[in-house]
């Protein structure tokens, strides 16, 4: 069994940032995810916002 990928800090408060944001745009977040094989985190959020958050929390759109 791997050892669980866990986000770093920066991607924490890039991710609670985005999300806060989005909820007060009134969009609905419908995943957030950490990908093992890179470790980005990815919010799929509305009708088609995807954003990826890498290591170093400098979040884009892919």
């Amino acid at each position: 069994m791997s050892t669980p990928i866990i986000p770093t800090r920066e991607q924490e408060a890039a991710c609670l940032r985005l999300c806060a944001n989005l909820t007060n745009m009134y969009a609905l977040i419908y995943v957030v995810r950490i990908d093992e094989r890179i470790g980005e985190v990815f919010i799929l959020a509305g009708e088609e916002i995807e954003v990826l958050i890498p290591p170093d929390g400098q979040w884009r759109y892919p």
